[in-house]
């Protein structure tokens, strides 16, 4: 099948010429990936990549989250060809394997080391045991704040704080004349935006998707509670257009100073406190994700991981860029050019046993935010699924995003907290009964 290669934003094409000089055509990989900034610093990195292979070309095709997400999935499901190498993560990652969508990555080279990716991430990128993407870096999710804020408001952070805690500090921060706010957590829609984020507080307040017997949950007590917690938080002591802000709007935000806290992946750490980026970055704290005293955190596992769909022409050379971008070898290059607090975390359990990587001030939080994640106990009760800020079925997806919309356009002030789960409720409820499961 013909391999076509379109909506490339921006491309590397170094040393073609001495390919072409010596009669060899290049092969170009084409390669999605998010606009986070560590897959932004992988591409400045690339030359390492093509010096070493000087035969291939990279070819890049860099999306906002939701858009990257639609479009992978658009094209994986319809065999369209337009990727060699795509980003994805470990909702995709176990349901597109059993599909016979992804090639198994247990073949990248002798001294990959498979065995050193963190267990978690591993077995949430893996099925029946075979690795079908590599973590180029993993991430629970934490409380990052604003010390000399907390300071003055004569408060001092738990490690393990309460909700009702971040809520009393959120308001104290709070200074709207001066555009400080106590609080910026995620309102923009999406499965992966506001719902990894609103989901993780919802099982911090004991409640749950679904019931034992597929039943969702949405109209129970717990949700009620979960969601009018929020909305009343994010009205008080969050900032103005909130419903637009996903993770990139509130890093920005947080880095020009105006959030008080900030509740988002942990893999932002290491851009809230770079003083290239940041303008708070040497007053900034870190602790767990929130809870209610239920027994579960308010914190997610993921993971941002390379992956090579079935079918490409170009398998090989796939292989070799996504062994180069998830190795022990990535992750020195990175320090030495960028530092150590800027290395990809949370994929290799190497990098937290390196001195020289447990000097960076939140290295111990990001990895005791991980190990306290755990997707196949998701909930206080007992639920039929796995996944923490996500639900592992195929319908997920339209669910999460569906629900993502009521809850975004709740925060926008255009309905209230219960008309928004009221329709979250019907809508989880008509797809679930659609596609069989009550």
């Amino acid at each position: 099948m013909a391999h076509t290669k379109k909506l490339a934003t921006y491309s590397l094409s170094l040393l073609a010429g001495v390919s072409m000089a010596f009669g060899a055509s290049a092969e170009t990989l084409t390669i999605a990936t998010v606009n986070n900034g560590d897959m932004i610093r992988m591409q400045g990195l690339t030359d390492d990549f093509t010096s070493k292979n000087p035969g291939i070309e990279l070819e890049w095709v860099t999306l906002e989250e939701n858009v990257l997400r639609q479009r992978v999935t658009q094209d994986i499901a319809t065999k369209g060809g337009q990727f060699d190498v795509m980003t994805i993560g470990m909702y995709e990652t176990p349901i597109w394997a059993a599909q016979g969508w992804l090639v198994p990555l247990d073949d990248l080279g002798d001294d990959y080391d498979a065995d050193d990716i963190l267990p978690a991430m591993r077995s949430g990128l893996s099925h029946d045991g075979t690795l079908y993407a590599a973590p180029f870096y993993g991430e629970s999710s934490m409380v990052m704040y604003r010390t000399d804020l907390m300071e003055k408001a004569g408060l001092e952070m738990p490690e393990a704080p309460t909700w009702d805690f971040i809520a009393e500090a959120a308001r104290a921060m709070t200074d709207k004349e001066n555009e400080i706010y106590g609080i910026c957590l995620r309102g923009k829609a999406g499965w992966g935006e506001n719902m990894a984020f609103i989901t993780t507080v919802a099982n911090s307040f004991g409640a749950r998707w679904f019931d034992e017997n597929w039943k969702p949950q949405l109209d129970t007590p717990e949700w009620k509670e979960a969601i009018t917690f929020y909305y009343d938080l994010m009205q008080e002591a969050g900032p103005p257009g909130a419903s637009t802000n996903g993770f990139n709007e509130n890093l920005a935000l947080f880095q020009q100073g105006k959030c008080g806290m900030w509740i988002d992946a942990t893999v932002a750490a290491s851009f809230v406190t770079n003083p290239n980026d940041s303008t708070v970055a040497d007053k900034v704290g870190f602790a767990l994700a929130p809870d209610t005293g239920k027994g579960k955190r308010a914190n997610w596992l993921w993971a941002w991981a390379l992956a090579i769909p079935a079918g490409t022409d170009a398998e090989e050379a796939a292989k070799k860029f996504v062994a180069w971008a998830t190795s022990k070898d990535y992750l020195e290059l990175v320090a030495s050019k960028e530092g150590w607090a800027n290395v990809p975390p949370g994929s290799r359990t190497s990098l937290y046993e390196n001195p020289e990587y447990q000097k960076v001030p939140f290295a111990k939080m990001t990895l005791e935010s991980i190990n306290a994640a755990d997707p196949g106990s998701p909930t206080v009760g007992e639920v039929p699924y796995v996944g923490i800020q996500y639900v592992a079925i195929p319908e997920w997806a339209g669910i999460g995003t569906a629900a993502g919309q009521e809850f975004s356009a709740m925060l926008a002030g255009q309905q209230s907290p219960d008309e928004a789960l009221e329709k979250a409720q019907a809508l989880v409820t008509d797809e679930m009964e659609a596609a069989g499961y009550n």
